[in-house]
């Protein structure tokens, strides 16, 4: 999303003339973008540092199964299409399951089938709950950032460190993160949503709970914090003092 202001000549976030000049760019989007960000840019060291999860926040919780499939992000226009494609669509394609979105500013002209619940907040402290009450999470993805691939949502660690499986749309670099098949189920149409909820309940649990794995392994912000201290050590070399960037 920087980029993409910088690139339409709208300096809200970062003036360009300033990226130089930092030791050290942290990127919450890797792959190309680390590339374009030292090339254009003039970015000495341009490094990935990815959003993660609290692992003592997120984890699996035992409550009652409310929804089939969950989506939980604020609306959008771009991300719209995707959200009526893989979840709205399988919803009326079948009305005997539920299905719940939870955001803020969804247009008060959907019309969301009936087996669609909304709800315009939930509080940090309850998402635990709200991911644990479904059996599929959707992860849906901004154009800009599926056109540079390699910027996963922090949604996406939240649900997977709760054990529960994430159907996403595709992004490169996403194969990066979690297995697909087997930590991450990627779809790219309604169909293969539907065929997703019927799983059976052991091969669901068993992918949620690889992505928890995963996370824990790759995905805290323990994890993260020691990135940090790699990266500062790396790009400090001679250098008494050191600039950094966060994007």
């Amino acid at each position: 999303m920087t980029l993409e202001k910088l690139a339409n000549g709208d300096y809200e976030y970062l003036e360009p003339g300033l990226m130089p000049d930092y030791d050290l760019y942290l990127s919450f989007t890797g792959g190309p973008v680390l590339d374009r960000l030292e090339r254009e840019y003039g970015v000495a060291r341009a490094r990935a540092l990815y959003c993660s999860v609290d692992p003592d926040l997120y984890y699996p919780q035992d409550v009652p199964r409310r929804w089939d499939l969950g989506y939980l992000g604020t609306y959008s226009d771009d991300r719209q299409p995707r959200v009526r494609e893989l979840l709205m669509e399988p919803a009326r394609q079948a009305p005997n399951r539920r299905f719940v979105v939870a955001g803020a500013q969804y247009p008060s002209a959907i019309q969301w089938p009936a087996n669609v619940e909304t709800v315009e907040h939930i509080p940090p402290a309850e998402h635990r709950a709200f991911y644990a009450a479904q059996a599929f999470t959707l992860n849906v993805t901004r154009d800009a950032m599926i056109a540079s691939g390699y910027a996963p949502s922090v949604r996406l660690f939240e649900a997977a460190a709760c054990g529960v499986p994430v159907i996403s749309d595709y992004w490169p670099g996403l194969e990066t993160l979690f297995e697909p098949g087997r930590e991450v189920l990627i779809a790219r149409g309604r169909d293969q949503v539907h065929d997703y909820l019927a799983l059976p309940d052991s091969r669901r649990r068993a992918i949620g709970l690889r992505a928890r794995r995963r996370v824990l392994r790759h995905h805290t912000a323990a994890h993260r914090a020691r990135e940090l201290v790699h990266h500062l050590d790396a790009a400090a070399a001679p250098a008494d003092r050191l600039g950094a960037v966060v994007s």
